[in-house]
């Protein structure tokens, strides 16, 4: 089964608008996500987790800018794991992500996310 790390901001309502939703689709059954903050807010250790092998994908939700998530980004990266940047319609994506994928998802919704992340996975 591949296992998805799905990266975000803590500005965003990480457990309504993403959480919540995936665990509830069948991409759930499909995929093990992992999510850095669905135990608390802890320090989750992606650094690890890409550099042992155990990572096969990194999701990251970029409507809004973080620090963290660009580092995870440029670990990917470096590692050869692939990277998807899924944003909110209407939201300004840096132009610096693009130094690391040129794969974009714009979603309307939780329900649009769902459907094209099933479409881009």
């Amino acid at each position: 089964m591949k296992t998805i790390y799905f990266g975000h901001s803590k500005e965003l309502n990480y457990e309504e608008e993403l959480y919540k939703p995936i665990r509830q689709s069948e991409l759930n059954k499909q995929y093990n996500f992992i999510f850095p903050h669905e135990n608390g807010n802890k320090l989750y250790n992606s650094k690890e987790l890409f550099q042992n092998g155990k990572c096969d994908l990194l999701i990251n939700e970029v409507s809004h800018q973080s620090t963290g998530m660009g580092i995870e980004m440029g670990w990917a990266n470096l590692l050869n794991i692939p990277v998807i940047c899924v944003y909110k319609k209407g939201s300004k994506v840096s132009n610096s992500l693009r130094a690391v994928t040129d794969k974009f998802v714009e979603y309307d919704d939780k329900e649009d996310l769902i459907k094209k992340l099933k479409e881009s996975i």
